[in-house]
């Protein structure tokens, strides 16, 4: 179990507070104990809790991104089909930090664009954002074994893997959450 949280302003020119997604990241911490990490680009912010699984290194730390840093991804849950998916993306020239499951996300989407959901087995949600297209991404398997939660409104979106992380935000009032489907 790991844990998700983040938001995108609709107005770019808004940046997102720092201390906001520290508090939407930490209140997390009983879903990831094993690390913290968090990314910030202008509009968006990506927050990601650990429990680290299948590679224990540092280098799978999430926020995890591609080679040039225009893709990042923070992920809950585990692609179970990520080897052979790996392989495949290597073979097309891609070049992996890690041993993790989730950096097969960043890489697979540059090949496949959204249509890259199709293509994953597992249990899964997870956030994406493509820094070039301006583009947040947001996924869970089909069956929704891991939870992801949103608030969508005419300012932006705030998402969690609990919606307790979306309510640390001062600006989001209580009992506007849903779980996604």
């Amino acid at each position: 179990m790991c844990g998700i949280a983040g938001l995108l302003h609709f107005d770019r020119s808004r940046v997102v507070s720092g201390d906001v997604l520290d508090r939407m990241t930490d209140v997390l911490a009983h879903r990831g104990p094993d690390g913290r990490g968090t990314y910030i680009d202008g509009p968006l912010g990506l927050g990601h809790r650990r429990l680290a699984i299948i590679d224990l290194s540092d280098d799978a730390a999430q926020p995890l991104t591609n080679e040039d840093q225009t893709v990042w991804v923070v992920a809950n849950g585990e692609i179970y089909n990520f080897r052979a998916l790996r392989a495949e993306l290597e073979a097309k020239g891609h070049t992996f930090r890690s041993q993790t499951d989730c950096e097969v996300l960043v890489h697979l989407y540059e090949e496949e664009g959204e249509a890259m959901v199709e293509r994953l087995r597992g249990m899964f949600a997870f956030a994406l954002w493509d820094a070039r297209a301006q583009r947040l991404l947001l996924a869970r398997d089909r069956f929704g074994q891991k939870p992801l939660h949103y608030r969508l409104d005419q300012a932006g979106v705030h998402f969690g893997s609990e919606g307790k992380a979306i309510l640390q935000d001062p600006a989001v009032p209580r009992g506007s959450t849903r779980r996604g489907s």
